[in-house]
Order: structure tokens, then C-alpha cells, then sequence
């Protein structure tokens, strides 16, 4: 094997942003002339000055009768003044043909144009049609009832400026002016290629060390939130002329090109080898000081960006966001705006790296005093964390701890932060996962934080979930949960499950084999891995009073769910763990250890709250207890 290179000039955040923007063209992109049907979402490339007035005629606001004012003077319910109704009716869209003259008037439809001599409109509930006259019961000034031409928009008036991004308020402005072209500036053409042997595209079969290109796909959309539009280069394999061939493709044919992979300087990595190539200036940095992110590699090549994108989905997505975004922004005609941010309290206590600013992505729940931030952390690797993430968390390369409690500033990743209608936080269960999926259909949203039982309840105690999912024994009494009720939370019965240890299908070391001889074969066979569960989960105290002292192979390999235990047995990552037995599935076997109580907390103050109060409509229903009796979850009658 090739002897890996390591990162020779690691440099911080703002001065690689710095000789980025150095090397780059950063002015907005020229001017293209689009249909009024394509605008939406663009940016304006020069002011627009209006043509016409708006209204273009002085045009009636209501139906009624256009009238002289002064002929309405000093009429009243008790009063009423009559008006000769002239032989006209001025429909929309029609040229009055008659003048008004003084004691006359002629009906008028809302949106008519105001005839020669009126001044002035009398709404229709304002009178009455007797003998030919129109009797007047009110008295209105001049102008009542018009809009003149030009009220709204004058001929010549700029109404909407360059580098206006166009929203459907300033398209119907547009469209009232009359124009059906507009100038916007060109979108920027984002290359896209994704690189190395393992990438698949999505829709092919699945093979052992392969992985989806989901890559591709997010920035593609990126790009298209930012402004840009994304030309997609395939997949390339490891071959350092075919990837040259499609670099230079890209270069010549769009404005911004992005790699995904082969960031670290490995022997094997080609991207790199290909972008040391170009000059004008070429790689301005490679290395950043992030946390995910540090392989990144910032180039520039005549003024257009190219950049090498870590392959780990979390570290590509934050270090595009941190570096590429703002580019896309300014091609397109916008600027690099200050993200919003919102103020928080960190949930735990959180380590960091000395050295390294490190971007934390965190869910945002509501407690009764404020933001509480709970850290997503899955690794670089993790395809959904910024899925599930409102936010993110910046802590400066100088800080190595970040308190629980302490006040923080989350950067959120969307415009707007929607906080779920249902927060569960605890123990994770797929029963659990079904249930929160009926809430959906019924137009509750949820979010799920899956911390384990202890950190679930200590959650519910200080108001930051509705929901704690828990079953932790009492080695007491030998019951489940019940001594956790306090003041704050009550405890709600959900259902029995069964938990034990789960194996690939006929590995002899376990099948049909007793507990004991199983322990025996974990404590000899120094060959058997394990993967854990998190600290502080019901299962991990599980595991740990069925080891006792024993600490096998794989012990601090942590897994956050049942299914992720499942899936690193079945590709053989680990031999065995402990999770419950509806994970189990024909490629694997299972060894009871116990039926334990997976119940809920609540805390009082919210127990009737719409979403839990569903909730628990849902949970006691007959068609969700069929759903958990499919799933092998047997339901305990509610509290």
C-alpha cells in the first residue's frame, strides 16, 4: 500500500475563505434576457423603469354611477338629490362615449374608465334608480371612488432595482407594467463530479463495498438553492486521464466546478493530482482547519472557482455551504448575507478540538425557558444528520469545551425554524418509529432524539420534550421505570418488548447455544466482536450487567439504534450485540436475554397538550396495537 500523504499547510477557516476569494472572479455574471414565466427566483441584472401607468386610465372602484362631487353636494338619507340617468352603461374594457354633464350621471361597473365631466363615483348602495332619475343619499367629494391614472405606477418611475431577487410580489408588478422580458443575470453553471472506483448511481443494484452516490444529488439541489444551475458530470472512475478529460470539459463549459472525493492526498486520490495542474493561480489551499472538513481544497483557474469536496456527505455538504454557497450567491447576483442565528442553551456537555473550529450540528427544541440544542452528531459519514439538524453550532478553535447550560448561538440552516409539533427524546424503539409515522399522516410533525432512557427523562424533567420514551429496570424492586415518577413527569404504560442477543444466521459460537456458554465464548474467543449501544440507553445498562467486568472486542464500537446493530452484524462489521428481536430478519438469529417495558414520560404541564394528547390516542388504538403485534412488540394495557 501506498504510503498516505498528510496535510502539509492546514490553515484556519478565514484565511483559506481570504485566498479563495483571492483567486476567484466574484462579480455577478452577465446579463441574460428571460420570459416573464422564467424570472421567478431570479436576480435582477438593471433597474426597470416603467412604460406605461398603473392604472393607464382613471378607472372606477366600485360599481355605481360616475358623477360630478359637486353634484352630490349636500344630499342625505333624508335628502336625496336626483341625477338624470344618461342612455350609457360603461362596462369594463370599453371607451365611455358620452361626457357627464352637470345634474347627469351614468352607471358604471368596478374597473370601468371614468367618462369625460365625472369626477367622482357614487357606490351603487348609495342610491336608487326612480323615474328615470338616480336618486343620490349621500354626499362625496371629488376624487371618491377613482383611481386615477398613474396612482399606483407613473410613466417613468424605476419600480424595481437591480439586484432585486424576484419574488411573486415583484413578478406581478412586472407583469402589471407590461414587460414580458426581463434582464436578470445568468445563472451560474455549477459543474458536478462525483470521483472514485466505489460510487454507484442511484438505481443500481447494490454491491458489497459500494455506496449510493447521494453526494451528487444534495449539492445538485444546493446549487439550485443558491442560485446556480447544476450540469451533472457523471461519475468518474479512478483514472487520472479520464478525470483530467472531464476537469478541463468542465472548466471550459460552466463557471464553477466541484469534486466530490479524493480530497486527502492519498496516493490513490486523482482529483488532487489533476487540480495541482492548473495555474491562474491553481490550489490556494488544502487543508482547513474544520471540523468535518479539513481535506478540503480551494483552487482557482482564470478566475473560475474549483473545489475538491471531502467524500463524506456531512463534511461535503457543511464545507459547500461554508466555502461554495457564497460564491454560487454572488455569480448569481446576490451577496454573502449574515445567516440567521438564534439563541440557545447547549443540552450536555460537549468536547472539542483544540485548534479546529468545529461546526456542531444540533435539533432545536422549545423548553419553558428557552432554545435547547441537542448535538447530531453521527460522524462525517452520515448521510441524514443534516436532515434532521435545524442548526448549527460554531465553536472557535481556541475552546475545548462547550458547558451544558451555557448560552450558545445557533446558525440555522433553513431560512425560517420550525419547531415540531411532538418532541420525543429517549429511547429508540421501532415501535416507536410506526407511531410517529401515524402522526404524520394526521398532520402532526415530530422530531426524534434519540439520546437513550436516562438522558430522555432528565430531558422530560426539565420541560425540553414532550415525550420520553424510557425502560430502565429498577434492580430494586425488578420493575420498569415506575421509580423514576416524580412531580414533574407522569408515566404513561406502552409495551412489552423482548430483548436479547442478536447473530448472523448459524454461527455456531451462539446458536442454540445457553447464556453461559455464550459469555464463555465472548470472555475465550478474543475473535468475537461486539458493536455497543450508546451510554445511558436502557440496552447499554443492558449489556453492562450481563458483562459485569468483561469488556470483549468492539466494546466502544457504539451504535445509536436497533436497526444500525442489526445492519453491522449482517455485514459482518461486528459478530454480535444486543437489540430487540423485531430487528431480527433472515440473515440473523436471536437469544433472548429479557421482555422489558418500553413506557413514555410526560411531563405534567403537557399532558394535555393536541400532539401528545394524539399521541396517546394512537398508541392505545386497536389498529396500532395490530401494527406492534406484526412488528413482534406485544402492547401492556395503558395507564
Amino acid at each position: 500500500m501506498a504510503e498516505q500523504k498528510q496535510f502539509l499547510d492546514v490553515i484556519d477557516r478565514d484565511t483559506a475563505q481570504e485566498l479563495f476569494h483571492q483567486a476567484i472572479e466574484l462579480q455577478p455574471l452577465e446579463c441574460e434576457n428571460v420570459p416573464l414565466a422564467e424570472a421567478l427566483g431570479r436576480v435582477l441584472a438593471a433597474d426597470i423603469i416603467s412604460q406605461q401607468n398603473v392604472p393607464s386610465f382613471d378607472r372606477s372602484n366600485y360599481d355605481g354611477f360616475a358623477v360630478r362631487a359637486e353634484d352630490t353636494h349636500g344630499a342625505s338619507e333624508t335628502n336625496p338629490i336626483p341625477l338624470q340617468q344618461l342612455p350609457e352603461s360603461i362596462a369594463t374594457a370599453v371607451v365611455p362615449q358620452m361626457e357627464v354633464t352637470a345634474a347627469a350621471t351614468i352607471p358604471i361597473a368596478t374597473g370601468g374608465m371614468l367618462p369625460r365631466g365625472a369626477d367622482a363615483v357614487l357606490m351603487v348602495e348609495h342610491s336608487v334608480i326612480k323615474n328615470g332619475q338616480v336618486l343620490v343619499y349621500r354626499s362625496i367629494h371629488s376624487g371618491f371612488g377613482v383611481a386615477c391614472a398613474g396612482t399606483d405606477i407613473t410613466a417613468g418611475e424605476m419600480v424595481l432595482r437591480q439586484g432585486r431577487v424576484l419574488t411573486s410580489r415583484e413578478t406581478g408588478v412586472l407583469a402589471a407594467i407590461g414587460e414580458a422580458t426581463i434582464p436578470v443575470v445568468r445563472k451560474p453553471k455549477v459543474a458536478i463530479v462525483s470521483t472514485g472506483d466505489e460510487i454507484i448511481a442511484p438505481g443500481e443494484p447494490m454491491k458489497a463495498a459500494m455506496v449510493y452516490d447521494s453526494n451528487a444529488r444534495i449539492l445538485a439541489d444546493a446549487v439550485r438553492e443558491c442560485g446556480g444551475t447544476p450540469v451533472y458530470q457523471g461519475i468518474v472512475r479512478d483514472d487520472e486521464d479520464e478525470l483530467q478529460a472531464i476537469v478541463d470539459k468542465s472548466l471550459a463549459e460552466c463557471d464553477v466546478v466541484l469534486l466530490s472525493g479524493g480530497t486527502s492526498k492519498g496516493e490513490g486520490d486523482l482529483c488532487c493530482n489533476v487540480v495541482e495542474k492548473l495555474n491562474d493561480p491553481g490550489i490556494v489551499a488544502h487543508g482547513v482547519a474544520l471540523k468535518p472538513g479539513k481535506p478540503i481544497c480551494l483552487a482557482g483557474s482564470g478566475g473560475k472557482p474549483i473545489v475538491i469536496l471531502p467524500g463524506f456527505p456531512t463534511s461535503a455538504i457543511f464545507t459547500f455551504h461554508e466555502f461554495v454557497a457564497p460564491v454560487i450567491r454572488m455569480l448569481a447576483g446576490g451577496t454573502i448575507k449574515s445567516p440567521t442565528t438564534v439563541a440557545a442553551k447547549m443540552a450536555v456537555k460537549v468536547n472539542s478540538e483544540i485548534g479546529r473550529t468545529e461546526f456542531l450540528l444540533v435539533g432545536l427544541v422549545e423548553s419553558d425557558e428557552a432554545l435547547v440544542a441537542y448535538p447530531m452528531g453521527k460522524g462525517s459519514g452520515s448521510v441524514t444528520t443534516f436532515s434532521h439538524a435545524d442548526g448549527f453550532v460554531t465553536i472557535d478553535r481556541h475552546h475545548e469545551i462547550v458547558a451544558a447550560n451555557e448560552d450558545i448561538n445557533v446558525t440555522l440552516l433553513g431560512r425560517d425554524l420550525q419547531i415540531a409539533d411532538l418532541v420525543v427524546i429517549g429511547s429508540h424503539c421501532t415501535g416507536l418509529d410506526r407511531l410517529l409515522a401515524e402522526l404524520q399522516r394526521e398532520g402532526i410533525s415530530s422530531k426524534l432524539i434519540s439520546v437513550g432512557s436516562t438522558a430522555g427523562v432528565a430531558a422530560a424533567r426539565r420541560g425540553e420534550c414532550d415525550i420520553a420514551p424510557c425502560h430502565l429496570l429498577d434492580p430494586a424492586t425488578g420493575v420498569y421505570n415506575e421509580s423514576l415518577v416524580d412531580d414533574a413527569i407522569q408515566l404513561v404504560k406502552g409495551y412489552r418488548r423482548t430483548q436479547g442477543i442478536v447473530f448472523r444466521k448459524g454461527d455456531a459460537r451462539f446458536k442454540n447455544q445457553s447464556l453461559d456458554n455464550v459469555l464463555e465464548a465472548i470472555r475465550s474467543d478474543s475473535s468475537l466482536r461486539m458493536v455497543n449501544r450508546n451510554a445511558g440507553s436502557g440496552t447499554r445498562i443492558l449489556i453492562d450487567d450481563l458483562l459485569q467486568e468483561l469488556r470483549p472486542a468492539g466494546y466502544s464500537f457504539l451504535s445509536r439504534s436497533h436497526q444500525a446493530v442489526a445492519t453491522t452484524i449482517k455485514h459482518a462489521t461486528a459478530d454480535w450485540g444486543v437489540a430487540i428481536e423485531s430487528v431480527v430478519d433472515d440473515e440473523l438469529e436471536f437469544l433472548p436475554l429479557s421482555d422489558e417495558e418500553y413506557d413514555f414520560f410526560i411531563p405534567v404541564n403537557r399532558r394535555h397538550k393536541p400532539a401528545v394528547e394524539k399521541f396517546m390516542a394512537i398508541l392505545g388504538s386497536e389498529s396500532f396495537r395490530s401494527q406492534l403485534a406484526d412488528a413482534g412488540l406485544i402492547r401492556n394495557h395503558l395507564a
